[in-house]
This record gives C-alpha cells, structure tokens and sequence, in this order.
C-alpha cells in the first residue's frame, strides 16, 4: 500500500507521537479488507506508538478506529483512506497521538465548550478534492471534545448504503442519522451550525473592527493578489471571504498558471492563504456580504455582512468572483445533490456504471464528459449550439469515447425525477422542434459562471450579465470603490488574470487614499 518514499514520509511524521494509539480493524473477507489491513500494518511497523488489533465489532466492514488504548474511539474510517483522504488519516494519526493541530486556540476552546452528543458520517469519494476538508475538521472536532464522533465512509465501497440513503453528491454529511449538509464545510462553518451562539460572538468581535484603508470583499485570487500589494503599502488592510480559495477551490487540474507546470485548485488557494499570511491582513472568513453602503460624510464605506457584522473601510475592492451558472429549467434545483451535479471530479465516481448526461460543450463540458466517460456507463453530453466550442484536441479526444454521445443544438427543458433522485432529463431538438427524453441517473452541468454581484444590485452599474464595470484602473461607478476578478466586465475568466486586476485594484486603491483628504 506504501511505497518506499510515503513510508519514510510517514515515519517522520509518527516521531511526532507523544500518546500511544491503537487501531482496531474491523475486516471482511473483501479485497478492500485486505488492502486496510496491509494499511495498517504498514503503519503499525513505522512506530512503537502504534498498535492494532482486530475486533470485528463494527457496523460497517470493512473499518478502522483511531483512538488511544483503553478509550472509545471517537474517529473511524469505513473503507482504505488513500487518494486524497490519506492526509485525513495521517492527521487523525497525529491528533489523537496528542501531537497539536494548527488551529487557533480559541477556536479549539470552542470546540470543546460544544454541550452535547454529536456522531457525524460523511460520505465520501477518493477522488474528491473537497472533501477532505471536512474530514479533517470533523475528526478535529472529535478529538477535542469528547462528546463529537465521525466516521469517514467511502462512498464508493458502501455503494448499497449510498443508494439506500439517496446520496448523490460528496461529501455529504449526517449527523445523528439525519442529513446535516452537502459540499465543502470549513471547520468554523460546521461549529456555527451546531453552536447557535458562536455566530452572534464572531459578529460582534467583527463590528468592534476599527476601519481599514483598504477591504478586500472576496479571498480568491484577486482578492488575495489585492490583499498582497495593499498591505505590502503599509495600510490597514482586510479581507472578509465566504471561503477564502473562492471557486478555486472546485477547480481540479490547473496547467495554464504561467511559470507552474501543473497544480491544483486546493494547492493553489492553500499558497494564496499562507502567502496573504505572511503580512499583516486581517482574514475573516465564512462571512458573506449582504449591502455595501457608499462613503458619506465620514469618508468610510460600510460593509454589512449576513452574520450582522458591519465593517467600514476608507477604500474597498470587490473580488467576489463568480459561480457556476444553473440551468433553470424545472427540476434542476429539486434533484440538486440528487443527480444534479456540477463537480464532475467529486461526484463522478458516485455514478460508476450509470448513465449520465453533460450540459455544455465548451472545454469544461467537455474535459468533464471525458473524465466521466473512464467512470460511467455512457455520457451523453448536451450543446446548445450546432457546434461544439471546446479546444480541437479535447473534441478530438471525446469523439474517439465509444461511450460518449453527442447531441448538438439542444435545449434543456426539464431535469426529471421520481421525487427522490434524478430519472431522465428532457430537451427540445433546436432543428426539428420536437421534445426528446433521456433516461439517465446523473446531470452534470458545466455551461458557464455567473458572477456574484446581486448584492450590489442598484448600488453601482452592472453590466447586463451583472458584471461590475470597471475602467482601465479598476475604478467602479463608486469613488473609493474599486472592483478585480471574475465578477468584472474584464474579459477572459482566468486565474491569472484575476491576479493581476487583484494587483492593479490594490494599486489604485492606495493611489486614492493618497490623493484624498482621507488617508
């Protein structure tokens, strides 16, 4: 299970230990059984910190438990943590052996000031990068507070539970038996929904905020880029994100991020956060903004944000960004995390064998019916248009798929379903008029972004998409206010072209409190 490189990895990080721990297997006779097994021999060989045992004991099998000898367990994994959750193995390794999380210590405090009994399953694939984010900060719960319980189940293994469940999109997460949320959760996201005052206590440390010179609304790339060359001025700088990484943090593959060969989403946003980190930025995350009030007389605008909080600022730069753009047709968000999905990389292996549709033919639509095609049945992948608009070499590609079909000048009418999931999708043929169905299991839908701009809504001029417009310097209809990335009129959706007008934003933002009676 381990090469020579992983275990050396491995055994530096188990030096670490300063607890003993044990794993308690619970197999079956599955190929999947023994592959764990291996697993945990390997690690049990790397330390005398570790031990293991075989119990048997478990609901699900096969499973381990990670806990210290003598005590209930608090954390466990159904399945082979490989792929992407090997680092949720190796952190739960860490925490329960008594080494310290990097979490701040409040936070920390907390968690373990939660009242109350919590069990928590999330469901996962190894294939998804999302993922092992709340992996990671459920088992954190876990360890601190001994009231918290999780259980990492790989969905894929336990194919039978997930469609007894009606899971149709990772992570999916239960608490206590019933669904409790879907898709990427930060750690102080998940502590919000179950501390009904940890809310209101963030709001209020966030209104006591003096005024910055310069908020940056937004934590992806441009934001980031923006909160870099702002703070490296010397001026009091903030950045308030919904999750910082913005939708970055969705994007897998990255090969076109000039001077880095390959990378990916989470790698990328990961250096964003730890580069604006290294200066003196004040980073509140998991907040939304609601309303942007223009400066008046005091010279500050006012940012109120979805907690409560409010936030004033001598100059502000929007970097919200974009999201994927929905079908709107009837069903789509019905069957939402019930067949519709819009992360082929996640949520593809949930469909092994079925029969899928993808909406798009631009080189998202595409490169996503490509890496569906290694997984499902069949794609069938759906184009407005007569053409296909993705690169030549991927169209190439997708055509030499003996189980992709492709169905140009479609409309999209309706997403269909049985009132639990997903059935089949329905589309007008463009050149013939008549109404068509597909009987299908999974809608992938990849046809564009939106930018997240309905908040500013009568407060500055948008384009007709809902754009920001924005000059040459990023200036906004707004003095003061400055606007960068995808949710702009700038042409071209690309990361790092979102860094520059992060850069360019940041620049004129100092340029106007400078040249103001403000600064």
């Amino acid at each position: 299970m381990l090469d020579a490189n992983m275990k050396t990895q491995l055994a530096a990080y188990l030096e670490r230990l300063r607890q003993p721990i044990e794993l308690v297997a619970s197999p079956d006779s599955s190929e999947a059984a023994r592959q764990m097994l291996a697993l945990l021999q390997a690690i049990a060989a790397l330390s005398d910190k570790v031990s293991i045992r075989e119990d048997g004991s478990a609901t699900r099998k096969p499973s381990f438990s990670v806990g210290r000898p003598g005590e209930q367990a608090r954390i466990s994994f159904a399945g082979v943590p490989m792929g992407h959750e090997f680092t949720s193995l190796i952190l739960a390794l860490l925490q329960v052996g008594g080494h310290p999380p990097k979490t701040d210590a409040s936070v920390i405090e907390g968690i373990r000031a939660i009242p109350g009994k919590f069990h928590f399953e999330t469901f996962i694939s190894l294939s998804c990068h999302n993922c092992p984010d709340v992996v990671q900060a459920l088992n954190l719960m876990a360890v601190t507070n001994p009231g918290i319980s999780h259980e990492m189940v790989d969905g894929g293994l336990f194919q039978e539970e997930v469609s007894e469940r009606q899971i149709m999109g990772v992570p999916t997460v239960f608490l206590n038996g019933e669904q409790f949320g879907q898709g990427r959760m930060a750690l102080e996201e998940i502590i919000a929904r179950i501390d009904s005052g940890a809310t209101r206590r963030e709001a209020e440390k966030i209104s006591a905020r003096d005024p910055f010179d310069v908020l940056i609304v937004g934590g992806g790339p441009a934001g980031a880029a923006a909160a870099i060359y702002a703070a490296r001025k010397g001026v009091r700088t903030g950045v308030v994100s919904e999750r910082f990484g913005g939708q970055v943090l969705d994007t897998l593959a990255i090969e076109n991020f000039i001077s880095v060969k390959a990378t990916d989403g989470p790698k990328l946003a990961a250096g964003l956060e730890e580069h604006v980190r290294e200066y003196d930025v004040d980073i509140m995350d998991l907040q939304r903004a609601e309303t942007l009030r223009p400066a008046g007389g005091d010279g500050l605008n006012e940012i109120r944000l979805a907690s409560g909080a409010t936030l004033r600022s001598k100059t502000v730069i929007i970097a919200t960004g974009a999201r994927w753009r929905e079908m709107n047709v009837p069903g789509e968000k019905q069957y939402r995390g019930h067949g519709v999905a819009y992360c082929p990389h996640c949520d593809g292996p949930l469909f092994k064998g079925k029969r899928v549709a993808v909406i798009g033919g631009g080189n998202s639509g595409v490169e996503a019916a490509i890496d569906l095609a290694g997984i499902v049945g069949h794609v069938t992948l759906l184009e407005f248009e007569a053409t296909l608009r993705a690169d030549a070499v991927l169209q190439k590609k997708l055509f030499s798929l003996a189980n992709v079909k492709v169905i140009t000048e479609a409309l999209t009418t309706e997403v269909s379903g049985d009132g639990h999931r997903v059935n089949g999708i329905l589309y007008t043929d463009r050149a013939s008029g008549e109404q068509q169905r597909i009987d299908l299991e999974g809608i992938f839908v990849q046809i564009g972004l939106l930018p997240n701009s309905e908040w500013l809504q009568g407060t500055m001029e948008l384009s007709p998409r809902g754009e920001i417009e924005i000059d040459a310097r990023a200036c906004t209809s707004l003095p003061g206010v400055f606007a960068a990335g995808d949710v702009t009129t700038v042409p071209y959706k690309q990361i790092v072209i979102a860094m520059g007008e992060g850069t360019k934003a940041a620049l004129s933002a100092f340029d106007h409190l400078i040249r103001t009676s403000v600064y």
